[in-house]
């Protein structure tokens, strides 16, 4: 088995990956440094990346292996501190994480990406443009998630199946979340925050989905 692990960011490595090759990346790799690291797993029937940083990190990592087909690479995650991503994965943080990256066994677990093509870890939060409330309509599958104003919109990945959850945000208050296949909004202008990455440009419609492909996760 071939470990290599994904040092984002300078994030401290735990005792447990001190000894794995290692590439050093920005807090979110790019494309680039990913195809550098493929050749290397390509080598091994059973190629394993660890990832180390964040849930935009994790995200970037698996955009990018899902666009070129490659999700057969076993994928660990070991977060500094608690994160979204950390939460609905069950991953746990620093050295902890780290064991089971290495001694964990991969499973199928349900990939989600929106409509841009671009994978969710752990949270996406969809919000007015200009910190106004954000308008619309949004179903999760067949169910009304809300029609009206409401402050925000909450998309977050499952780690069994259907593979997505959402919840509208009233104030500081937030309704049951609803779990489905897919996650739609009709708007007339949403910010879309995916992974704490905030998105420039308003959008009229936004969609989270589950992946035809799972993704393989060591836990």
């Amino acid at each position: 088995m071939s470990t290599h692990v994904l040092r984002c960011a300078g994030a401290p490595v735990p005792i447990a990956l001190a000894a794995l090759p290692t590439t050093q990346t920005g807090a979110i790799p790019d494309t680039a440094e990913i195809d550098e690291l493929l050749p290397v797993l390509a080598a091994d029937s059973l190629p394993r990346l660890i990832v180390l940083g964040e849930d935009a990190a994790l995200a970037a990592v698996l955009t990018h292996l899902m666009r070129t087909e490659r999700l057969h690479v076993e994928i660990g995650y070991v977060p500094v501190d608690k994160t979204y991503g950390s939460r609905v994965y069950q991953t746990g943080t620093g050295n902890a994480a780290a064991k089971r990256a290495l001694e964990g066994r991969a499973t199928e677990t349900p990939l989600v990406r929106d409509d841009t093509g671009t994978v969710l870890v752990g949270r996406a939060v969809l919000t007015g443009v200009g910190g106004k409330k954000l308008e619309g309509e949004a179903y999760v599958d067949d169910t009304q998630l809300f029609s009206g104003k409401v402050t925000a919109m909450l998309v977050s990945p499952t780690l069994e199946l259907p593979g997505i959850q959402a919840a509208v945000q009233k104030g500081i208050r937030r309704r049951r979340w609803l779990e489905g296949r897919a996650a739609q909004l009709g708007t007339p202008g949403a910010i879309v925050t995916r992974d704490g990455i905030r998105t420039d440009r308003p959008v009229p419609r936004s969609s989270f989905y589950r992946h035809r492909e799972s993704w393989l996760l060591i836990r």
